[in-house]
């Protein structure tokens, strides 16, 4: 499921076209989706939201154990591998839950529930693919949700001042363009 054989120079041009690609790291590209997902999920039925969240924790712990699963070796490291996967998502979905008790609940706002728990959940990822030297890709995901906090942030913000300036734009394309058809300036493309 995870090769690394991006080291390789002699690759085929096949394993490196897009599908390829999208093949080889679903997981990852399934685990930013399913987080985005989540956020939005989270701004409009916040009550059903957090048993997602906790489906969500082990469902990434697994793809974690995957993700590494071929570079331990023996059966010892393969049950310390999933102990320390189970341990470590087991605190991220305890600290998820704190989010939703109802108190804290109480305090913070659908929006702000969304981007605390994506926070959270960006920070268990990423240093769950630190457990690994082949784990890139993993704390890569974590990363990127990071990232997606603040831009979500500011898109929430900012949508009321995009839709306007959409309108704004699309007012004076409509002037232009009524100007134009008025007077007979506009010229045929043939």
């Amino acid at each position: 499921m995870v090769d690394d054989e991006w080291d390789d120079d002699d690759l085929p041009a096949s394993r490196l076209s897009l599908r390829s690609v999208l093949i080889r790291n679903w997981p990852y590209f399934t685990m930013l989706i399913l987080a985005v997902f989540g956020v939005a999920l989270t701004s409009y039925a916040r009550p059903e939201v957090t048993t997602f969240w906790l489906i969500l924790c082990p469902l990434f712990g697994i793809i974690c154990v995957a993700a590494r699963w071929r570079e331990v070796d023996g059966r010892e490291a393969q049950w310390l591998l999933i102990r320390q996967q189970v341990i470590h998502w087991l605190a991220i979905m305890f600290a998820i839950s704190l989010v939703f008790v109802s108190e804290v609940k109480q305090m913070m706002n659908a929006d702000a529930s969304a981007l605390m728990v994506m926070t959270i959940l960006a920070l268990g990822t990423f240093i769950a693919g630190n457990y690994s030297s082949g784990g890139w890709r993993i704390s890569l995901v974590g990363f990127q949700l990071a990232l997606g906090v603040p831009a979500v942030a500011w898109l929430e913000q900012s949508t009321l001042l995009l839709v306007l300036v959409g309108g704004v734009l699309i007012g004076l394309a409509v002037l232009v363009f009524s100007h134009y058809a008025r007077h007979g300036k506009f010229r045929s493309i043939a």
